[in-house]
């Protein structure tokens, strides 16, 4: 993407987005404030309010519909997405304030980027491969920058590199979508931990992001099939014995079809634990704890006349 190195400042570089922004932080809160300018500031200002119309007037696009920000979607989801008679369920109150704070916070680790010198450009820019259209988040000294509000939990797979390993949402092949989409390779993530207030910043190596060309065309493939494809994710064995879905699988709209032959064809079933809820597909010694299956009965009869493949 040579256009967009040559408006690399060189002042400043990528890498060191994250420790620039808590030395910031931490020289404001220390009596030495930043930077900031009526401009900088109506810009930012600007941003949020954008941000939070797009969340109070959502685009509604067609489940299934292949888009930059789902191609890490595993191909059953995305089958799932496009051909189960389930309906698009409306996010709850509490879900849909996290991604309107989301949404906030991006915004705001970008200013602050901004505010330490660093420059930021190309913001909810456009990009395009093969029909597939998507926005990136902005280019940050010329390099691709998606930023993230994360959990503590997902957030220490960043920090730590753990993400290569285990990447349950498709991020690196998001990613790797929008630098294909800006003709680069150079980008990485900008990430805040949505509890504690820590900054990271990760780069996967290449050989951690997929070829986007060829996944656009294995997606289209499995979408054009009468039956799902294959099973995600394999099942976690728990410490009792049981078989219990792993993370990809438990925030899926789509568990309870893809798993209705659980269970010796009783479907999942939802365990109590006092931090979680636990879906176990496979019950070979009950747990000593609240079994909760019954309170999502109206899910399950969403399914209760569809074959599963």
């Amino acid at each position: 993407m040579e256009n967009i190195k040559s408006e690399a400042t060189g002042q400043k570089r990528i890498d060191t987005i994250a420790t620039d922004i808590k030395t910031l932080v931490a020289g404001i809160s220390n009596g030495k404030p930043a930077n900031v300018t009526e401009e900088n500031m109506d810009k930012f200002l600007k941003n949020i309010k954008e941000a939070f119309n797009s969340w109070n007037n959502p685009v509604r696009e067609k489940d299934g519909k292949l888009r930059m920000s789902v191609l890490g979607k595993p191909p059953r989801q995305l089958w799932y997405d496009r051909f189960s008679p389930k309906k698009t369920k409306a996010y709850d109150a509490s879900l849909n304030i996290k991604f309107l704070y989301g949404h906030i916070l991006e915004h705001l680790l970008l200013y602050l980027a901004e505010l330490t010198g660093h420059k930021i450009g190309d913001q909810q820019k456009k990009v395009e491969i093969d029909n597939i259209k998507g926005h990136i988040d902005a280019t940050v000294d010329g390099e691709v920058c998606d930023v993230k509000s994360a959990s503590s939990f997902s957030f220490k797979k960043f920090k730590t590199g753990e993400l290569v390993g285990d990447d349950p949402f498709g991020y690196h092949a998001q990613l790797s979508g929008y630098e294909t989409g800006m003709g680069t390779k150079a980008g990485g993530f900008l990430v805040m931990d949505k509890s504690s207030g820590d900054v990271c910043f990760y780069k996967p190596d290449e050989l951690a992001k997929p070829n986007v060309p060829n996944l656009i065309k294995t997606l289209q493939d499995t979408l054009k099939r009468n039956s799902p494809p294959d099973r995600c994710y394999q099942l976690s064995e728990t410490k009792g014995g049981n078989k219990s879905l792993p993370i990809g699988c438990q925030f899926c709209a789509h568990k309870w079809e893809c798993y209705k032959d659980a269970n010796d064809g009783k479907g999942l079933r939802v365990f109590k634990y006092s931090n979680k809820f636990v879906y176990l597909a496979e019950v070979n010694r009950q747990p000593n704890v609240e079994e909760i299956t019954k309170n999502f009965s109206e899910e399950l009869k969403t399914y209760g006349k569809r074959k599963v493949v």
